[in-house]
């Protein structure tokens, strides 16, 4: 528990040392308009660091120093931020990145809960599980506000439903099998297609926020998985009956995970996926 504790808050404290060094960037570049965007980040993973901490106290627990306790090296990823001019960041592409940071801590927290050695260790890596699906909630909703701003006349790709894209991805999945692990694959397919019932069962009523997305889109299936992951994010966000919460809950997790999965197949073998 010592260490877990530990590895929760070096990565909240890794987060923050990377969002100052792209605030001071952008402070020292001349683009003082993204600077409250990486201070608004600064303060979401103080916040952060504050529930560990208190979380710790409340264990008996000081989340200080190193055990050897086995965490990932390379918490924070600024994937490029630091390197690329500065003229090429935009609000939207940092909360991209924070978004991303948080779903490789949720992979990382889900992983630790799947192996965990002891009943204790396993709910506390499922508590820091879902923490990091909050906050994954929390900055894909930034994101989407920095989305619009930046394209105000983006118009509406269509009446789409919660279902139709669960059909589409269900669809697109099931076309991967010959570039991606077909194992891998088909559990993400049968997934969708079981949180399709699932929401012709519990009667889901969501409508897409698709504003801005081309009709080419929704032909990608790492960007149609984002897509329909922000659905059931805004459940989580609003939805009052218990049962319908518990199920936005789960296929979020499990969107997160096909997401990651997508993004791998697109790196690791240069396919244009999203």
């Amino acid at each position: 528990m010592e260490g877990l504790m530990q590895t929760a808050a070096r990565m909240e404290q890794e987060a923050i040392k990377g969002y100052e060094a792209l605030r001071d960037r952008m402070s020292a570049e001349g683009r003082p308009e993204l600077i409250p965007v990486f201070e608004r980040l600064i303060a979401e993973e103080r916040s952060h660091l504050s529930e560990v901490a208190n979380w710790s106290r409340a264990s008996g627990i000081e989340p200080a120093g190193t055990t050897g306790f086995s965490s990932p090296p390379d918490l924070f990823d600024p994937e490029g931020a630091d390197l690329i001019p500065a003229e090429a960041l935009s609000a939207y592409r940092a909360f991209s990145i924070a978004v991303r940071n948080e779903e490789r801590a949720f992979e990382f927290w889900s992983y630790v809960a799947g192996r965990a050695p002891s009943p204790e260790i396993r709910q506390a890596a499922e508590r820091m599980a879902r923490e990091e699906l909050g906050h994954i909630a929390t900055l894909r909703r930034e994101r989407r506000l920095a989305f619009h701003r930046a394209r105000q006349a983006a118009s509406p790709a269509g009446g789409l439903t919660l279902e139709d894209l669960e059909r589409r991805l269900h669809r697109q999945l099931l076309g991967l099998g010959d570039i991606a692990d077909s194992g891998e694959l088909s559990r993400f397919a049968h997934d969708a297609r079981g949180r399709l019932a699932r929401c012709y069962e519990l009667g889901v009523v969501c409508r897409p926020n698709i504003d801005g997305f081309s009709p080419a889109a929704f032909e990608r299936p790492a960007v149609l998985c984002g897509i329909v992951l922000d659905c059931y994010l805004d459940l989580m966000a609003r939805e009052k009956d218990e049962n319908i919460l518990v199920f936005a809950q789960d296929a979020a997790s499990q969107l997160v995970r096909c997401l990651l999965f997508l993004r791998g197949c697109r790196r690791n073998r240069d396919l244009a996926l999203r």
